[in-house]
């Protein structure tokens, strides 16, 4: 597992587990604010609240992903 927080203590969590990998991050924000897509090994987010317009990109161990908001949480789950 790994652990980092941003500027604004926000954390984003990595788990490894034998056939996937989890990157769960506290967003705040609903499944309607945030849309993410996955291009190849890429994650593009794009989080968009009334005053403005973020759009962060990462990437991933893998391109076969599944992603899922839930209660403020975004959770990509990484199949190997």
């Amino acid at each position: 597992m790994q652990q980092f927080t941003g500027g604004n203590e926000r954390f984003i969590r990595r788990y490894e587990y034998e056939d996937s990998w989890v990157i769960a991050a506290d967003v705040a924000l609903s499944e309607d604010e945030i849309d993410v897509d996955i291009v190849g090994s890429t994650a593009i987010v794009v989080a968009n609240t009334d005053d403005h317009v973020t759009e962060t990109e990462f990437e991933l161990p893998g391109s076969d992903a599944d992603v899922e908001v839930r209660n403020g949480v975004l959770t990509i789950t990484i199949h190997k």
